[in-house]
């Protein structure tokens, strides 16, 4: 069973409740385990973030949302400059530094973080996660009598 869903919102701070309850709302509802929903709701709120703090000079940014095969993907997109710097080669940010963790938060929270940067037309970042289940979750059931029934 696949689900998806995609949203373009206002590069605005205020969007990032919304998608963090949208999400999250989709989620539970088929049964991920809740410390697998927060893990993927902190790395989408941090990509979320970036898009907004970073993602001019237009006024909107793209998530997309797909649960596939026991697996959560995201994409989220920005239409900014670019990335001056590859993540994978950022240097941490000193402790005292207020802000550059985000990156560094989403690698430690989801099984893959990717990234494709167009310069000048903007930013992808790919969020990818492995779901943990709740014991009586009704996805796993659903598709396991799909299955059954299909043989």
């Amino acid at each position: 069973m696949d689900i998806r869903f995609s949203l373009t919102l206002p590069r605005e701070p205020a969007g990032i409740p919304v998608v963090r309850r949208l999400l999250g709302d989709a989620l539970r509802s088929v049964g991920v385990a809740e410390e697998c929903v927060a893990d993927i709701l902190l790395a989408t709120s941090e990509a979320c973030s970036n898009a907004v703090r970073h993602g001019g000079p237009t006024a909107r940014y793209d998530v997309d949302f797909r649960l596939d095969g026991g697996r959560c993907v995201l994409k989220i997109r920005d239409r900014g400059r670019g990335l001056s710097v590859v993540p994978d080669e950022m240097v941490p940010p000193p402790p005292e530094a207020e802000n550059g963790r985000g990156i560094q938060i989403m690698k430690a929270v989801v099984d893959d973080v990717a990234f494709e940067d167009t310069p000048g037309a903007g930013t992808t970042v790919w969020l990818r996660k492995h779901l943990a289940w709740q014991e009586d979750a009704p996805l796993p059931q659903l598709e396991r009598e799909l299955a059954a029934l299909a043989s």
